[in-house]
């Protein structure tokens, strides 16, 4: 997610809380060479599970490793009534964050950071990730783990060039995203701070999970190992080194773990200094095997806090033509196009849990249709951002101790978060996301 500071038993049961909440190590090369059912595959431009088509519509629950650790911020009885909830509704493929990077009580970035210094684990969020998969792998659920954050609220490129001794990174809250954006820049151009990002890499994809005993090459609830969270270049100096650090990133995922699929984490061509060639050219790698674009209506301009739902259908119309584009760019390739981030704000640009969503709720319900209404339909796949579920945010801003929402540290909590008692969209998300369920279980 980029920085926008600018700006039925058991299951319905944890459903009718959920409402009433809101009111008040191994080593490079040794992979499973056994494919057990189960995996993600790609055939003629889609996703397939054993032969059948997967189209899917699914969340960003980027806090998934840290709720099912036993440690500060942990809560298992919380996970399980949020997977049972997003079962519920149909969602079956969860975005997540592998992170965050760096010490804890920096301001805007989430905590506790699964590496407070390089190379250096918190275990406890890694038993976290194991039991998360653990549980999903039970569940049939599908996991997109990514690696690295080019923002703030995670650490990633700021932390690994302070690792690499470039100084200490800006705060944009506090220096501004000039001066920001300005550092990152040389994250690309930085020999050592991507050497770093390599042995994290490698760290992550070679682990063996706690709690099954299986390498996660072998298990089936990744569906794919991401670079980064929207990696940039920052600079159109650093383009060619942008294209050459994900090349080679999947090039070390893939000679762990040739089973899962490997994609960019990419915004589209926003994130490559609008230079739609450049995304083209990075997701026609062989190693990347399908391609991600992000869409921010409100961040981008095609609404602001005053036409939130007024202006939905020209954000639709926008969306449709960035989509289309990127379809049109990279369709040729026979890969894949999955929009992994998606979100816009409530009406009135308020924050408060189940408060009016109706151009939300029409946007979503444009979005989505476009994985489920046809075979042909320039989506594979989409995730909506993010579930906020059962979190009752305690203040505007994340503060150590809160309930963690879909929004990260650096976001007024409640600005694109949706929570369970946010009962419009969740009939919105449920019925299209059950309907493509259905449509693709009927084809069984």
């Amino acid at each position: 997610m980029m920085n926008r500071f600018t700006i039925l038993s058991t299951v319905a049961a944890s459903l009718l809380f959920a409402s009433s909440s809101c009111s008040n190590a191994g080593k490079e090369g040794q992979a499973a060479t056994e494919e057990p059912s189960g995996f993600v595959t790609i055939k003629d431009g889609s996703f397939y599970i054993d032969g059948e088509q997967y189209k899917y519509v699914g969340t960003n629950f980027w806090y998934g490793a840290i709720l099912a650790s036993e440690g500060r911020g942990g809560d298992r009885a919380r996970l399980k009534a949020e997977l049972d909830s997003l079962l519920a509704m149909g969602i079956d493929n969860l975005r997540i964050l592998v992170g965050g990077d760096g010490p804890d009580g920096v301001p805007t970035r989430i905590e506790p950071t699964l590496q407070p210094q390089a190379g250096v684990y918190n275990d406890t969020i890694l038993q976290g990730l194991d039991y998360l998969l653990a549980d999903m792998e039970r569940r049939g659920m599908k996991a997109v783990l990514y690696l690295n954050n080019a923002w703030e609220w995670s650490g990633g490129y700021g932390c690994y060039l302070e690792w690499a001794d470039k100084g200490a990174a800006p705060i944009p809250s506090r220096d501004g995203w000039d001066a920001y954006n300005n550092y990152v820049k040389h994250f690309v151009l930085n020999d050592s701070a991507k050497q770093l990002s390599y042995d994290h890499v490698r760290r992550i994809v070679s682990r063996t999970n706690t709690v099954t005993g299986k390498p996660y090459a072998s298990s089936t609830a990744i569906m794919s190992w991401q670079v980064a969270n929207e990696p940039r270049a920052f600079s159109n100096e650093g383009k060619d080194s942008l294209a050459a650090w994900i090349r080679r990133t999947a090039q070390i995922i893939k000679s762990i773990d040739p089973n899962h699929l490997v994609s960019t984490g990419s915004e589209g061509k926003h994130g490559c200094e609008q230079d739609i060639e450049l995304w083209t050219r990075i997701h026609s790698f062989p190693e990347i095997d399908y391609a991600n674009i992000h869409i921010w209506p409100y961040n981008w301009g095609w609404v602001d806090e005053t036409t939130i739902a007024s202006g939905v259908e020209k954000a639709c119309e926008n969306t449709h033509d960035y989509i289309a584009e990127h379809y049109n760019a990279i369709h040729a390739a026979g890969k894949p196009l999955v929009l992994e981030e998606f979100g816009y704000p409530r009406d009135g640009f308020s924050f408060v849990p189940g408060s009016p969503t109706t151009g939300r709720d029409t946007y979503y319900e444009y979005v989505m249709s476009m994985v489920r209404d046809s075979t042909t339909a320039m989506l594979a796949g989409c995730n909506f951002w993010g579930w906020g579920g059962l979190a009752k945010p305690e203040h505007e801003m994340w503060q150590r101790g809160d309930n963690y929402t879909g929004d990260p540290a650096q976001e007024a909590q409640g600005l694109n978060s949706v929570f369970a008692c946010d009962t419009s969209t969740i009939a919105v998300i449920k019925q299209l996301a059950i309907d493509n369920n259905n449509r693709r279980n009927s084809h069984k």
